[in-house]
């Protein structure tokens, strides 16, 4: 019953890829068809004579050989031209697994000779299974190779064959891996695998674009992943092939044989995995031979371009980015970086993974740095000083220290706007070599674009520094104003003290006003701390009238200040920074007019909010000063004047919610009006008493 069911299963899928074949040969066969008709008919062949005389008879696995060498013979043509140095790394890609199916059929041809050789067949069939095994996974990362890298334009139209491929060669990795470990548990997927293939045959019918070239772009990355696949395979199939083929060698020198071969055999792949040096001797091997160009430029430059832009509280700080970006370009196990101090020389920065001790620039002269600077060179120390480099690098009047110190390999200039702002060092890499021209154009570029981001990174450090000098000045100047309005106060209260100074009260008042002046003093001094914070307002249910007669207590001398107040008005205000914003709109209003003059504080409601009116009869100001120029620091029309009272009492009332609003006519005076919602009265609190200032 299973023969009968292999037979038919096969008949089938010879019958569906015959017609295929017949199908194609309707119209005119030329270029890559011509391959798709030959692995239609391989195919075909191999399915007849499978069910004529078995899946697993020797002739049934020659010509299987065969229908997998026509179908990468396929793939091979539908690349397209691969003749080019670009090229050549696909290229050996389909040499080896065509390598491995040459193999594979020499070893067919053995087994068909097997009654001579009846020793070595159960051997030769098991060395045959694993090549069988490599051949499926060469032919699946070739299957992956050829559709990753067509241009999308062409994937649409080879979809469904690169399917059908898929599907094939899975189904033999998994039906010969088994047949390898049990081959006892496979009599059956065996049959079944003519029926499996039947099924997958209207893929290659509706992928009808098959057989026409494709658009390959190349990718570096996927090349290396299908030559380092491919050479696992090879690793273990030598192995399974020299452990299979020593195991028939009669004697006690069979097993020494085979231990001290495969031993050999580990030692070479620790050697080749764990050596730096023998890494980089590879890759340097594989872009000299296999690619055109030493580098992938478009994932260097996204590589380096991370590393440089790296943000977060992990990333590490920029000059050890700048070190590691390059380092990553020519494989640098560390380095350091150099940055100008403003002046002719350069000092360390920062280091990323240098081995022992920085190297010692004491003897450094500017000369060198200049002449770094003028030519923008990547300097290669290991040819200076091994005689080697270039003249230009040999002119240069490199420091002794630099050439001493053999870890030093190479120097990239940072120069950003014909300016030396650093320079890398970058350490010897295990397997070294001389740079080339590719080296230092993609340095040389890099270097710019790392220059740019230190540039960036040291003007945005100056103008932090600015900027911290920027408020401490700003914070002066407001202390500076609050200053003066104290010494206008103490310079009132020393001309009255002439006066009433035999006044008992004048004296305890005067005693009270120093002490609320030295506290202001202290608290002016404490905010002029580089550590002292901007002071937080705590905005609260308020009654006015306390808050406005001692404002205009403290600013009452000579000086007539009116005040028109409703008696129960509340306001949700913070009261010392009310009270300090009054007190700079009272007093510019007293120096704006003359002293015969009142000043008017008035309090009244409108609506949910409490204005507050600060109303003189002075020389006013016209409405383009107001608009541009009032609520401008250091902008006064007073000769003494500071410009700081109005822009300070305008940010105090802002932070607490409310606003101020001005009315000011030529010649007529001015109105400032102080705006803040109004609150409910509260009964348990009680207004303060007022008290007499001098």
């Amino acid at each position: 019953m299973r023969s009968l069911i292999a037979f038919w299963s096969y008949a089938l899928a010879a019958c569906l890829f015959a017609s295929i074949m017949l199908w194609r040969l309707r119209g005119r066969v030329e270029g890559p068809a011509r391959q798709l008709v030959g692995a239609c008919f391989a195919t075909a062949a191999w399915a007849t004579v499978s069910a004529i005389r078995g899946p697993v008879d020797p002739f049934a696995v020659a010509a299987e050989t065969c229908r997998n060498l026509s179908w990468v013979m396929l793939l091979h043509a539908t690349s397209g031209n691969l003749q080019s140095t670009a090229g050549r790394a696909i290229r050996f890609v389909f040499a080896a697994v065509a390598l491995v199916i040459g193999i594979q059929f020499i070893l067919d041809l053995l087994v068909l000779a097997a009654p001579p050789l009846a020793g070595f067949a159960d051997d030769l069939t098991a060395t045959e299974t694993l090549l069988r095994i490599t051949a499926a996974s060469g032919a699946l990362v070739l299957v992956h190779n050829v559709y990753g890298q067509a241009a999308p334009e062409s994937r649409l139209g080879i979809r469904t064959a690169i399917l059908g491929l898929t599907l094939m060669w899975g189904y033999d990795l998994n039906l010969y891996t088994l047949a390898y470990l049990d081959a006892k548990a496979t009599p059956a997927l065996f049959g079944y695998r003519g029926l499996f293939l039947a099924s997958v045959a209207p893929l290659f019918i509706i992928g009808a674009s098959a057989g026409k070239s494709l658009r390959i772009r190349l990718s570096r990355a996927a090349t290396f992943q299908s030559l380092s696949l491919l050479a696992i395979c090879a690793y273990f199939i030598v192995m399974a092939a020299l452990a299979t083929a020593l195991r028939g060698i009669p004697g006690s020198w069979s097993s020494a044989l085979t231990a001290a071969l495969l031993a050999g055999m580990m030692i070479a792949t620790a050697v080749l995995v764990l050596s730096e040096w023998a890494r980089g001797w590879v890759k340097v091997k594989l872009a000299k031979h296999l690619f055109e160009h030493r580098y992938e430029y478009r994932t260097e430059w996204l590589r380096f371009t991370h590393t440089l832009g790296r943000v977060g509280p992990t990333a590490p700080p920029l000059g050890e980015r700048i070190i590691k970006a390059f380092a990553d370009i020519v494989d640098a196990p560390g380095g350091v970086l150099l940055v100008s101090d403003g002046g002719p020389l350069l000092s360390r920065a920062a280091e990323w993974n240098w081995p022992g001790t920085l190297p010692s620039l004491a003897e450094a002269s500017g000369e060198f740095w200049n002449a770094v600077e003028a030519s923008a060179r990547i300097i290669e120390f290991a040819g200076v000083r091994e005689g080697w480099g270039s003249r230009d690098d040999r002119s240069l009047a490199v420091p002794e220290s630099l050439l001493a110190d053999e870890r030093v390999e190479a120097g990239v200039p940072l120069v950003h706007q014909q300016r030396l702002i650093g320079i890398v060092l970058l350490a010897a890499p295990d397997y070294r070599r001389p740079l080339d021209w590719e080296d230092f154009d993609l340095l040389r570029t890099a270097g710019g674009q790392a220059a740019s981001s230190l540039a960036e990174a040291q003007g945005q450090e100056a103008l932090d520094k600015a900027q911290r000098f920027e408020e401490f000045n700003r914070r002066f100047a407001f202390i500076l104003h609050d200053v003066k309005n104290l010494v206008s106060q103490l310079s009132l209260l020393s001309r009255n003290a002439e006066r009433h100074a035999d006044n008992p009260e004048f004296r305890a008042d005067m005693l009270a006003t120093l002490k609320s002046s030295v506290g202001k003093m202290n608290d002016l001094l404490a905010r002029l701390s580089p550590s002292a914070g901007a002071r937080v307002q705590q905005v609260e249910a308020q009654p006015l009238r306390p808050l406005l007669t001692a404002a205009i207590a403290a600013k009452r001398g000579n000086h007539q200040v009116r005040l028109l107040c409703d008696t129960g008005m509340w306001a949700k205000v913070d009261a010392p920074a009310l009270e300090q914003a009054l007190g700079h709109l009272i007093q510019n209003a007293v120096e704006a007019c003359s002293e015969s003059a009142p000043v008017t504080v008035r309090v009244e409601g409108s609506g949910s909010n409490a204005v507050v009116s600060v109303s003189d009869h002075g020389v006013g100001m016209d409405s383009d000063f107001v608009r541009s120029r009032l609520f401008q620091p250091f902008s006064s029309t007073k000769q003494s004047g500071f410009g700081i009272g109005s822009f300070e009492a305008r940010a105090i009332i802002t932070a607490m919610g409310g606003r101020i609003d001005v009315d000011s006519r030529p010649g007529q005076g001015t109105t400032f009006s102080i705006i803040v919602p109004a609150a409910e009265a509260a009964d348990e609190v009680q207004p303060q008493p007022e008290r007499k200032r001098a």
